[in-house]
């Protein structure tokens, strides 16, 4: 999830759903209510300790943060280093996993009706809309970080959706891979707590919606990926000029992509 949450155009909630965590990560996120707080208001050690341990799914958030963090940390240069020495095969090995994920969502439809495939175009078009918009340009003061880590994360927990493609067009991508690099820690810290309270908020709306009108979001989502598949395409036909000795690597590599995400989910689907 980290490694794909770096690169803008590909959602580590992609990653999440097809290793079978997802229901699991929204409804773990939901779960926190922060109601724990009020006995240590009350210097209540114990209830406090029983409180965020009931609240929190330490098993599954300790280990999965660990993971996220180390990927930021350690892949951030290897994949900016692909994006910019080989454009054209890191976008298409994406390419390559965002069909693949999309075909994993339509396979857990139980149905196609007129109601899936209206959310699933709306989601198509507002996504397509969404990331041919132009990146805009925004200041880096420690406000704009909170607000762009509080929008950025609910994309990043979104299937299809990329937040850091949605940090290229606030402005913050480079400047927050920088940071990061750097270890420039004050705007790290402010971006860290925009991102943990936009997504106790968002995963509420989300755990809603997957539990009650679960086909119906799972139609958009497969809409957002296929809208999203503009941006891998794009950056592809600039990359080869549309020739053909550029274009069969880059779909050598999209397939590779492709069985890899299938390989994937037939491994871990069995996590509930």
């Amino acid at each position: 999830m980290g490694s794909a949450d770096i690169v803008p155009g590909v959602s580590g909630g992609t990653i999440a759903l097809i290793t079978g965590i997802y229901g699991h990560l929204v409804e773990a996120i939901s779960n926190i209510k922060f109601g724990f707080i009020k006995p240590l208001l009350k210097g209540d050690g114990r209830g406090f300790i029983n409180g965020i341990l009931e609240e929190i799914d330490f098993k599954f958030f300790i280990p999965l943060v660990l993971g996220i963090g180390v990927a930021f940390l350690t892949l951030a240069k290897v994949v900016t280093y692909c994006m910019d020495v080989h454009t054209a095969l890191t976008y298409s090995f994406f390419l390559g996993l965002i069909i693949a994920s999309a075909v994993i969502l339509f396979k857990k439809l139980n149905e196609i009706n007129l109601t899936n495939i209206i959310f699933a175009v709306i989601g198509a078009v507002l996504t397509y809309v969404f990331v041919s918009l132009n990146p805009m340009a925004a200041h880096h003061s420690l406000i704009i970080i909170f607000f762009s880590g509080m929008i950025a994360i609910c994309a990043m927990i979104l299937p299809g959706v990329s937040g850091s493609f949605l940090l290229l067009l606030l402005g913050q991508y480079e400047y927050m891979l920088t940071a990061l690099h750097e270890l420039h820690f004050a705007e790290i810290i402010t971006f860290v707590v925009g991102a943990l309270i936009g997504i106790l908020g968002f995963s509420k709306i989300l755990n809603y919606l997957l539990k009650n009108h679960e086909h119906g979001t799972m139609a958009f989502l497969i809409g957002v990926m296929l809208g999203s598949l503009k941006v891998p395409a794009v950056e592809i036909m600039n990359s080869t000029g549309l020739n053909f000795s550029g274009l069969f690597p880059c779909l050598i590599v999209a397939v590779i992509g492709f069985a890899l995400i299938i390989i994937l989910e037939t491994r871990f689907d069995y996590i509930e």
